[in-house]
């Protein structure tokens, strides 16, 4: 078994690296809350409430009432409960968050608001399947944690799957676009990407760009009142014209395309080569906070920033929607058929005449 497909086949129980990857960015430092506090149902629960209200970054964007969350919720809390009763409380009521950055560990539970679409997307892909009847020639990158690309079978297309935003050397990515320099297109598949670091994804979009162009702005909410932000940082496209590859992308997405996956497409799709084709994205941007920590041991995380387009609207709870919408369901995988990889070949085909 190949690294690929190890990774891809264990891609469920590295969820948590996205949450690892966080606490690194923004250090190691611990946040116990309520530390004093005493180990009740109703004081976990003002503690947690509490401390989104003050932190949480999302409430406006994706338009939540916390403070009637609140009153829905907070009659449901008492002291008598059991823990595994509190447990369904706290969850129901962050699940009206739809934000999977969101999450909650009980020591041997994991919670993550609005994680069920992303979830169901694991079976709709393979990629047994994929590199066995579409990509031949396949080269993995041993330093980059889910790097590999090959040819699509019988065509002059070359193919490059990135699973995650994370390895030691991003750069490579212009060697893999020199050795493309003579293919018609490419397909670049990121389904099923986990996300990790945005300069990572910076970095390696900066091998598909036609030029410099403002893609987005990030706000670190920093005060007590639901629209306390501090200045916005824009960000621009990067561009190195000695080695881009400006012929036409292809880029493949589904639900679980998110995180540093979906700042990347922020990236792709200011390029007029680029075509996204797939399923809309998780529509999950916002980097983490560091570790919380509540009175009972359990532990949380959530989004502490909000990502802007140019014209000041949010991707946020709605994703990247694709130029050309297809997704694959688990029939069609067990079939044989990756209905999305076939509808990007196809698409070349009829619109660019690539053989």
């Amino acid at each position: 078994m190949t690294k690929f497909f190890h990774v891809i086949i264990s891609k469920m129980n590295k969820n948590i690296c996205l949450i690892i990857v966080s606490l690194l960015w923004f250090g190691c430092e611990e946040v116990f809350l309520g530390e004093e506090a005493p180990n009740s149902p109703t004081n976990n629960f003002e503690v947690f409430w509490n401390d989104f209200d003050q932190h949480y970054s999302l409430f406006k964007v994706r338009a939540i009432d916390w403070n009637q969350l609140y009153q829905t919720y907070r009659p449901l809390v008492n002291d008598d409960m059991i823990e595994e009763e509190l447990w369904e409380v706290m969850t129901a009521m962050v699940e009206h968050l739809d934000d999977s950055h969101t999450t909650i560990y009980d020591g041997s539970n994991q919670y993550k608001s609005g994680y069920t679409l992303n979830e169901k997307s694991i079976a709709e892909f393979s990629a047994d399947l994929l590199l066995s009847k579409y990509v031949e020639n396949v080269i993995e990158v041993n330093s980059e944690d889910e790097l590999l690309y090959g040819k699509v079978k019988n065509k002059n297309i070359g193919y490059i799957y990135l699973g995650s935003m994370n390895g030691n050397n991003p750069s490579v990515i212009d060697e893999v676009i020199r050795a493309y320099e003579n293919t018609d297109a490419i397909i670049l598949d990121i389904r099923q990407n986990s996300g990790g670091d945005d300069r990572y994804s910076a970095r390696i979009a900066r091998a598909f760009s036609d030029g410099k162009h403002e893609i987005y702005s990030v706000q670190t909410r920093n005060g007590s009142h639901h629209d306390d932000f501090d200045e916005k940082k824009i960000y621009h496209t990067q561009f190195d014209s000695n080695n881009a590859y400006t012929k036409p992308v292809i880029v493949l997405t589904d639900r679980r395309t998110i995180s540093a996956g979906e700042i990347f497409l922020l990236h792709l799709k200011a390029f007029d080569h680029v075509t996204q084709i797939g399923d809309t994205t998780a529509g999950d941007f916002s980097t983490v906070s560091n570790m919380r920590f509540l009175p009972n041991g359990w532990r949380y995380v959530y989004s502490i920033q909000k990502f802007l387009l140019p014209n000041g609207e949010s991707l946020d709870g709605i994703g990247h929607v694709p130029d050309i919408y297809v997704k694959n369901t688990g029939t069609t995988i067990e079939n044989g058929k990756d209905i999305v990889m076939e509808r990007a070949i196809d698409y070349l085909f009829n619109e660019f005449e690539v053989e």
